[in-house]
């Protein structure tokens, strides 16, 4: 009889009808009546989104991705009554640091898979066999190929509770951890838990901000209770400081967005909508900042993809989500995933000693690159 602890070997193999009926929901689509404006004011653009439905159910191939996944270790195991889906790399060189990297939402480890080749072998990628990495990927529950929790209560401290034992499991005893949106969250409630083994932390945004930040973007009225309180580091540290107005307009925006209050306090009342439509739950996923929806919109429409955001890389987080409906977005309010890692230098130079206890550095992105680091230390 398989034990509780065990690790069991995992392959994606999505059935055929299954795809096959997405396509014809796809195809049976109820299109509303185009915005009444020239630009994304009104929401998604019908026009953008019926390029993304035509792409989607006649030339993305979902068995292509299937392919890319199961091209790499995966497992699942059961941890805290829940089965936990990951991909578990290691590295072939040396002294590999283990590293753990939390996705976001919308998204899944999908958007990590561009990460494993140059963190795994940073020496076939330009870099060092030193700044090697054992990267462990898990799927948050609820989405991808985890379990759906049947409770209430799987916030970020409960999920950071699980990595550290999914950690323990795969016999590390020292390693460091990285997220991004609500990876991010997990990744600093792991921080705040502090489990043996844990050395440090590395955030692509923060989750807890300053008072007076939090004072310019609400204009000094009270912050809404439960709100998950981020945004981009990167218009933190460049504009900020320097008391930027057209920024704090820009944190406000991203703030003050429907979903925001929607998701974390009605979550079955949107859920309904989303689970019974793919369209709708793409619509609503895309909806998010209006930076990333210009760079989807050119993906589609121009065919200019943003760096490694092409169309086949923006569409398996809605298929994935949608295999079986919207993943549980009371437990984790909404967000988008932070860019991922890459070429951040040495291992062993990347963290700084926070109050407390574990180093904690969050990055706009690698110094290399030639944009700022700047280091936040967690509070208690």
């Amino acid at each position: 009889m398989p034990s509780e602890t065990e690790i069991r070997p995992f392959r994606v193999d999505m059935p055929g009808e299954a795809i096959a009926d997405l396509r014809r929901r796809l195809a049976a689509t109820c299109w509303p009546s185009k915005e009444l404006v020239a630009d994304a004011s009104q929401g998604v653009q019908q026009a953008m989104l019926q390029e993304l439905v035509r792409y989607w159910a006649a030339d993305h191939d979902w068995r292509r991705c299937e392919a890319e996944l199961n091209a790499l270790p995966q497992f699942t195991t059961e941890i805290d009554g829940l089965g936990i889906h990951f991909i578990h790399v290691k590295s072939r060189h040396e002294n590999a640091l283990p590293l753990i990297i939390t996705h976001g939402w919308p998204g899944s480890v999908i958007e990590l898979l561009g990460i494993v080749g140059p963190l795994t072998d940073p020496a076939a990628h330009g870099g060092h066999a030193e700044d090697a990495f054992d990267l462990v990927l898990p799927s948050i529950p609820g989405y991808g190929f985890s379990g759906q929790p049947a409770e209430v209560g799987w916030d970020p401290g409960r999920i950071a509770g699980a990595w550290a034992e999914l950690m323990h499991r795969l016999g590390y005893t020292r390693y460091v951890a990285q997220g991004g949106d609500q990876g991010a969250s997990v990744t600093d409630a792991m921080a705040r838990q502090a489990p043996d083994g844990l050395a440090g932390i590395h955030l692509n945004l923060l989750t807890f901000f300053p008072t007076d930040v939090l004072a310019a973007v609400f204009g000094g009225g009270p912050v809404p209770e439960g709100l998950v309180k981020r945004v981009a580091v990167a218009l933190l540290a460049a504009h900020a400081e320097k008391k930027d107005p057209a920024t704090l307009d820009a944190v406000a925006a991203v703030f003050k967005r429907g979903y925001f209050v929607e998701m974390p306090e009605h979550p079955q009342t949107i859920g309904y909508a989303l689970t019974d439509t793919p369209v709708g739950l793409a619509a609503w996923m895309l909806d998010h900042d209006a930076d990333s929806y210009q760079k989807i919109s050119r993906a589609f429409l121009d065919k200019q993809p943003a760096g490694g955001l092409t169309r086949d890389r923006i569409l398996p987080s809605p298929a994935q989500l949608g295999r079986e409906g919207l993943p549980q977005p009371h437990l984790l309010p909404r967000s988008r995933q932070g860019r991922p890692l890459r070429r951040l230098g040495r291992a062993g130079t990347l963290f700084r000693r926070a109050s407390c206890g574990v180093p904690v550095t969050a990055l706009t992105t690698a110094p290399r690159l030639g944009l700022t680091v700047t280091t936040w230390p967690t509070t208690t």
